[in-house]
């Protein structure tokens, strides 16, 4: 008899997709997180060269030598004995972040994962055997967790916990103080930290704060040049942590799950790294006009609150119109010709809540804003 397993059966499609099929030609997108801008030139050319040039291959499974070094010394600020070894080369973060939980999670541990979440986060810990182990991340506390959250859910079986800052959905960053509250929780607990810092070159008003280098050796990152570098459908990321063992079991598992990286890809990934390394600040200073549009747009409608965010491209707004939870106003608004994702696709923490991506020009953020204005005035009545 033909069947499926459980696990694939209790698998849906997240909600961020299901609104994106739905959305008409006309619809305003704010829905996906995606630049709308194309990799630096530098590094296309360099990709076709090294094509033509014949790295069309297999590399080793933890990816290009001298790719792993330079991206190893991006973060010498942080800790300068990182080199190679401490790098291994993933098809984006999200093949990152199945490596880390495949290395990580038996049968029975759990994870401590924040909600709102990037939806893989639960999923990819199930789908390892464990369980997810949500810590909320309130609108109230700027969408970052209180340490009396996280101990109040610790428990024998938590193995590891996980960051995002900034965060997608939120926007959410952390301080140094927050920061380092975070790793002594880790640290106290004896648990593996993982950072996903995949924005950490999208960030405004202030640095970016890392978990790397902050007084505490098990720590795994994952990071990614899909956002910083508008390579989003070119899928290549990396894992990198200070402890050799970890970075022997994550590039282990690495070879079962893609055996290895694009070879030309990688060879334009250092081009952009060594030659187009300002690439990331000048989006980053064209998301922050965005950021203070929508912001200044969505503050000013009635029943909305929205805190600025200091990194990431993404806004999520608390909406109070009374009898409308967060998916009935994202359908209202499909309607109304604007696509964005409700709340709860991040988890039942969202409600209440919106996301909306600022990676659309700035004429079509104030036409979009314009047209949610018309959806809210409709639903309250007016």
């Amino acid at each position: 008899m033909v069947h499926f397993s459980d696990r694939a059966i209790s698998i849906r499609p997240t909600g961020v997709r299901r609104m994106f099929d739905l959305a008409g030609e006309d619809s305003i997108q704010f829905g996906l997180g995606e630049p709308d801008f194309q990799p630096p030139p530098i590094a296309i050319e360099a990709f076709s060269r090294a094509m033509r040039e014949g790295r069309n291959k297999y590399t080793t499974t933890a990816g290009l030598p001298p790719l792993r070094q330079k991206i190893a010394e991006t973060w010498h600020h942080l800790d300068p004995s990182l080199d190679k070894s401490n790098v291994c080369i993933t098809m984006s973060g999200t093949n990152g972040l199945l490596d880390i939980f495949l290395a990580l999670v038996n049968p029975g541990d759990n994870v401590l994962l924040p909600e709102p979440y990037f939806p893989l986060y639960p999923t990819d810990v199930v789908i390892c055997g464990g369980e997810a182990n949500m810590y909320p991340c309130t609108f109230e506390n700027g969408f970052v967790p209180t340490i009396s959250d996280l101990q109040s859910r610790v428990d024998e079986n938590t193995v590891a916990i996980l960051y995002n800052f900034p965060s997608n959905p939120t926007g959410g960053n952390v301080t140094e103080a927050q920061r380092d509250e975070l790793v002594t929780f880790a640290r106290d607990n004896d648990l593996w930290l993982i950072t996903d810092e995949v924005y950490d070159r999208i960030v405004y008003d202030q640095e970016h704060v890392s978990f790397l280098g902050a007084g505490y050796d098990k720590v795994i990152m994952i990071n990614s040049f899909s956002k910083t570098f508008a390579m989003t459908g070119w899928r290549i990321g990396y894992l990198l942590s200070p402890d050799d063992e970890a970075m022997a079991q994550l590039t282990k598992m690495q070879y079962y799950v893609t055996a290895c990286s694009n070879d030309a890809m990688q060879y334009a990934v250092l081009e952009a790294l060594e030659n187009a390394s300002d690439y990331p600040a000048q989006m980053r200073d064209e998301f922050q006009v965005r950021r203070d549009l929508i912001c200044e747009r969505l503050n000013a409608m009635e029943g909305v609150s929205c805190h600025i965010p200091t990194g990431a491209f993404y806004v999520f707004p608390k909406f109070d119109i009374p009898g409308v939870n967060s998916e009935e106003l994202a359908f209202a608004l499909l309607e109304g010709g604007v696509l964005c994702s409700p709340g709860t696709a991040f988890g039942t923490a969202g409600e209440g809540h919106l996301r909306f991506a600022y990676t659309i020009g700035r004429e079509d953020i104030s036409r979009g804003m314009d047209r949610v204005e018309i959806v809210l005035k409709k639903l309250r009545g007016e």
